[in-house]
Order: C-alpha cells, then sequence, then structure tokens
C-alpha cells in the first residue's frame, strides 16, 4: 500500500475536528471486595459494641438428666459472666476532596468533575475498609485470631489437609475461606496434583472454588510477603477460614449506621464549603469495625507458601 499524497488531509489534523468517546476515570487498584458483600454487617447507634461473654467451661450449669427430682435435690446455680466484657469502637477512615470550582464549572461535560473525584474517593475508603477488617492491630483478623485457632501448615504449600484443619477449628458452620489469589491458584494446584479439582459456586454475583462445600473468596488485603502485588513468584501468606453472622455466634462487620449525608452503609460526604479561591472542599468519612463474637469463630493457616509449582507427566 503506497503513501497518502503529500495534499491530502492527515489523520493528525482531522483529529482536532473529530469527536471523540471518553470513558470515565478508570482506578486499576480497585478490587471486587467480595469480603464486604459476603460478611454480615450491624449498624450501631453510639458507635460502641461490647461482646459480652459467659465464663466458658465443659457446662455453664449442672444438669439433672434421667432421675426422678423427688428423691434427688435438682443442682442450683446461674450462669457467670465475663465482668469485663471487650468494647469495641469504631474507626474512622476520612479524606478531604478539594475541586477548583472554575474547573468543574468549565469542564463538567460528559462527566461531572466533582462526582467522579467523589467516586474515587469513596472506592478508596472501601478498599481501606476491606484491608483494616483483615489488618488492622486493634481489631483486624489476623491480629486477633486465638492463638488456640492458629495453624501451621503441614509442608509450606496449602494442602487440602490443611484447609480440612482449618475445618476442624471453625466447625460450627464455617461461611468461606478468605485467601490472596496467589494462595487460591497455590491450593488449586495441590487439588490438581492429588486429582480432587474443587468445585465452584456462585456467591454474591461471582464464581468461587469451594473445599467441602466451602467458598474460597479471593483478596489481596491478605498480603504476600506484606505485599498486595508481589512480584516474585515466591512468598508466604496466610489463609482465614471465617464463620459470620450474630445469631451464630460468628464474625460481623460493624458501621455508624444513620449517618448525616448518609451516601451508604456507614459513609457520609459532608461538604465543607468554598474558599476566598474558589476551592470547593469535601470530607468524606467511613465508620467501620468488626467483631469476633466467639473464638472459634475463625481461625487463620499460616506460613503459607505459594511459590510452588508442579510439571505433570504427560499420558
Amino acid at each position: 500500500m503506497s503513501d497518502l499524497p503529500i495534499n491530502a488531509l492527515a489523520k493528525e489534523a482531522a483529529y482536532q475536528l473529530a469527536n471523540v468517546t471518553k470513558t470515565a476515570p478508570q482506578y486499576g487498584a480497585l478490587t471486587p471486595r467480595w469480603l464486604t458483600k459476603v460478611l454480615e454487617f450491624k449498624g450501631l447507634e453510639a458507635g460502641i459494641y461490647r461482646v459480652n461473654r459467659v465464663v466458658e467451661g465443659e457446662t455453664p450449669l449442672d444438669i439433672l438428666c434421667g432421675q426422678d427430682p423427688n428423691k434427688v435435690a435438682i443442682p442450683q446455680g446461674y450462669v457467670e459472666y465475663e465482668k469485663k466484657p471487650r468494647e469495641i469502637q469504631l474507626n474512622s477512615i476520612s479524606t478531604i476532596i478539594n475541586v477548583d470550582t472554575k474547573v468543574s464549572d468549565v469542564y463538567s461535560s460528559p462527566y461531572d468533575q466533582v462526582g467522579e473525584q467523589i467516586a474515587l474517593a469513596v472506592e478508596s475508603l472501601k478498599e481501606r475498609q476491606e484491608s483494616q477488617i483483615i489488618n488492622n492491630d486493634g481489631y483486624g483478623l489476623l491480629k486477633n485470631t486465638a492463638d488456640s485457632q492458629r495453624v501451621e501448615t503441614r509442608a509450606g504449600r496449602p494442602m487440602p489437609d490443611d484447609l480440612d484443619e482449618l475445618i476442624t477449628k471453625v466447625w460450627k458452620e464455617p461461611s468461606f475461606f478468605l485467601a490472596h489469589p496467589r494462595a487460591v491458584a497455590a491450593f488449586e494446584r495441590e487439588c490438581t496434583r492429588r486429582g480432587v479439582p474443587p468445585v465452584t459456586t456462585g456467591i454474591a454475583g461471582g464464581n468461587f472454588i469451594t473445599w467441602r462445600g466451602i467458598p474460597i473468596i479471593p483478596t489481596d488485603k491478605l498480603f504476600v510477603d506484606g505485599q498486595k502485588n508481589p512480584k516474585g513468584k515466591a512468598g508466604k501468606t496466610n489463609i482465614l477460614l471465617v464463620r459470620t453472622g450474630e445469631a451464630k455466634r460468628g464474625v460481623i462487620g460493624l458501621y455508624q449506621a444513620g449517618l448525616p449525608n448518609e451516601q451508604s452503609r456507614g459513609l457520609s460526604v459532608r461538604f465543607r464549603g468554598i474558599d476566598d479561591n474558589g476551592v470547593a472542599s469535601y470530607l468524606l468519612s467511613l465508620y467501620c469495625s468488626v467483631a469476633i463474637l466467639a473464638d472459634d469463630a475463625v481461625a487463620v493457616l499460616e506460613d503459607v507458601e505459594v511459590g510452588d509449582y508442579y510439571d505433570y507427566t504427560k499420558i
């Protein structure tokens, strides 16, 4: 094909008169955030959630069974409560967005500049919320799992036996596993090696592999060697097994209900005004926390190696 004649209209000049189809700003760091979709949440009135517990034992009371109460005295007593229950306070995740009103006035077609800025900020806050649910020192699942609920891998890599061990720790109606995508892939390789490929199921609009009927939810907030996206193929991470629901004495997410200017669950957007330079300011606040109602509501498989691969013999 020959080049266009010198006197022909070039695409560089024609481009100046053309209408282009534009997208809204694409935020590559966004994730599906399945955890906040499958975790049960409870709204609070005053930002504090007290976890009252019974003093544990084999049975809280002596019980008479199979005897004639006219001949044997019925045991007496009461169920003892912990005298200093844990109180969990909501954590505030906040940011401020500033937009020059001249920019928003002139350049808000086809996309509203203020709306796009707030939408991107909201997504950033929700990403942070999911990370805090897992990693926060004060209430996060990883740091607050009881020592008795921690399991070491048998050989480093995540084998079906290891996930079975987690199930023995959260055997009362376990809801879902949580794992980094690299850990999910490593577990699938182990299942393939054993000839027991896991089945899939649909939850909250997504498809997930399962083990023993329990879905394995991927999240990059369970870091590999402290990173969301490690560069190397190897590394260590953790896998969680969670039971969720207040009625099941499981793990529940917490948020402040009835916020002023509430945009979504526990999230408010407040207009702070316009300064002398014409810059409009917006305060975004997300209030969140998580409560582990019973020790056996969560268990963690520690030091999971995600870098083992296999060569399979061709048949």
